[in-house]
């Protein structure tokens, strides 16, 4: 049950009223009955120390007692008692002797009789009504010869506290009730505030950011309204500026060309743009499962691994025949998985064209090519003048050149081919190494450059495909030396955790740090004239990477002008029959 503001402040003072108003009650009555009964105790003993004057001389000569103290006790409206040492009555203001029983036992009595003045409240069961008793002793030649007690009926004390109570407890009433009064028109005011800003919040809540609080107050609530009107006046900006925000950021996204969706951990879409729509096949609507409407297995991959792993992966699939490159994010504010859709279809008809033309281009250029070597070296063997033999020689290198390049055009086209296998084998690389450079041992000691070898006699064999690393070898030592006119080369290898690593690194000219982005591109050459005065076509770098990633390794190169190069392949130890390809 909701309690409102009002009643718990209201229903507070109450309860502290009312707390307040009973202990005040209570401890008044309590203690203006203690001071009234001491007061009577005071005049009662002071009483009895009088009537000790009149009631020694007659108990030291025997006289008559019982008749002074009835007649004494009416006239002072007091009950008078006198006892003799043992505790036997010898005079009564209101009761025969005959009816008294011995009082020895009596509180007030027993102090009496050992030397001090006795007290006590009690119910007489003699007299059937309660009683304040006050006695003493009374001495004679240092030795008590009896009690003298005196005693007042409660009936008229308790007679005079109630006319006390009457005469207190409107004045406390009327107290109260003006309290209350105060209570209710305070409790009024707070709630009144109170509710002034409970209603303005909720109104904030509905989406009115122009509402106001004006308050009269002039103490903290009044500085509470103003913030919160300065609150509302800054939430009215904010979200107007989140509107604008919001209307521009649709905007943008609708105008986008690529596909985007926004899916939510059920894998329904919560929001997609007209490119997706258009991928979708205009099926896609918002709180589907986009299952519905795209059924490619590549596709679910990719979500799940975005939701299970909680990172952003990028992966092409094939849907209905168009090739797209999905980047998929996955926003963990929003427990939210985002996919871009890139459609690269013309991008990779482009990509097969260029590929099938130059695979094309290069299978019919062998012919011709072959044929002018054949007449070129003829007419060499044939040639005598001097300046005849130049332009051969000119001719036949050339040729050769060409040659190679064709060569390594088909090479390319062949590693490039969809479900090219390699022939994978166990493969020392350490003795793979030493064969290949056994190889370039001449044209080392030819240059004057030194070799240096750091192989690891415990590096594991790889399964890899002998002939197409040992071109990989063949090709980064064979450009090492190329590049390198004094100092060393060196290859090292060395195991890192599940991989094997192979380095390969000179003393050369290095490759200035704006090229080396691109070195693995085909036909990327770095310094043009001395590629093609060493005979270098562009391709050699591609033909690497690419059969590095054939064998799910990866390639790195590290370079500094005139200093050297540093090309590191890592290997998995244990690589699967599942190949890598992936355009350059």
């Amino acid at each position: 049950m909701k309690t409102s503001f009002f009643s718990k402040i209201f229903g507070g003072y109450f309860l502290v009223i009312f707390v307040l108003t009973a202990s005040i009650l209570f401890f008044t009555f309590r203690t203006v009955k203690s001071y009234y009964l001491e007061s009577l105790t005071d005049n009662l003993k002071n009483l009895a120390i009088s009537l000790n004057l009149k009631v020694k001389p007659a108990l030291e000569t025997g006289g008559e007692l019982d008749s002074f103290a009835k007649e004494l006790g009416h006239e002072l409206n007091t009950r008078i008692t006198v006892t003799d040492p043992e505790g036997n009555v010898v005079a009564d203001s209101d009761k025969p002797l005959s009816e008294m029983e011995n009082l020895r036992e009596r509180p007030e009595i027993a102090e009496a009789l050992g030397g001090q003045v006795g007290k006590a409240l009690r119910f007489s069961t003699i007299l059937k009504e309660e009683m304040l008793y006050v006695a003493i002793p009374v001495e004679s030649g240092g030795k008590t010869i009896g009690v003298l007690r005196v005693s007042l009926y409660l009936k008229d004390i308790n007679s005079l506290l109630g006319s006390l109570r009457n005469n207190i407890i409107p004045a406390v009433a009327v107290i109260t009730v003006l309290s209350l009064l105060m209570a209710l028109a305070i409790s009024r005011g707070l709630s009144k505030s109170i509710r002034y800003l409970a209603d303005a919040s909720q109104k904030i809540a509905k989406g009115d950011f122009d509402v106001r609080v004006e308050l009269r107050n002039r103490d903290e609530l009044k500085t509470l309204a103003d913030s919160f009107n300065a609150m509302a006046s800054k939430i009215r900006t904010l979200f107007m500026e989140l509107s604008c925000q919001k209307e521009n950021l649709n905007s943008v996204i609708s105008s986008i060309q690529e596909g985007l969706v926004v899916l939510d951990m059920e894998d329904k879409v919560v929001f997609s743009n007209d490119g997706f729509q258009a991928i979708a096949g205009g099926k896609a609507a918002d709180g589907k499962l986009y299952a519905e409407f795209i059924s490619e297995p590549e596709f679910d991959g990719l979500v799940k691994a975005v939701k299970d792993e909680k990172r952003n992966v990028v992966k092409e699939i094939v849907l209905d025949g168009r090739y797209l490159l999905c980047s998929a994010t996955f926003l963990r504010c929003f427990q939210q998985v985002v996919v871009i859709l890139h459609d690269i279809t013309q991008i990779r008809n482009l990509e097969r064209m260029k590929k099938d033309f130059v695979a094309n281009v290069s299978h019919e250029l062998r012919t011709p090519l072959t044929a002018i070597k054949g007449f070129a070296e003829t007419l060499l063997e044939e040639e005598r003048s001097p300046e005849g033999r130049h332009y051969l020689d000119i001719v036949l290198k050339h040729t050769n050149r060409l040659m190679k390049i064709v060569s390594e055009l088909l090479l390319l086209s062949k590693l490039e081919e969809e479900g090219v296998r390699l022939e994978l084998e166990k493969i020392d690389l350490k003795r793979l190494v030493l064969d290949v450079v056994r190889i370039f041992e001449p044209r080392l000691k030819e240059k004057g450059l030194g070799l240096r070898l750091d192989l690891e006699d415990d590096a594991p064999p790889v399964d890899a495909d002998l002939f197409k690393l040992e071109q990989v070898l063949i090709n980064l030592i064979d450009n090492a030396i190329k590049y390198t006119e004094k100092g060393e080369i060196g290859v090292a290898l060395r195991r890192s955790g599940q991989n094997v690593s192979i380095e390969i690194w000179d003393t050369g000219i290095g490759i200035p740090k704006e090229h080396l982005a691109r070195i693995f591109e085909r036909f990327y050459i770095v310094g043009k004239s001395r590629s093609k005065k060493l005979g270098g076509t562009g391709l050699g770098l591609s033909i690497v990477k690419h059969i590095v990633l054939l064998h799910n390794g990866t390639i790195e190169v590290e370079s500094i002008p005139n200093e050297g190069t540093k090309f590191t392949i890592a290997l998995s130890c244990g690589l699967s029959e599942k190949q890598s390809k992936l355009p350059l």
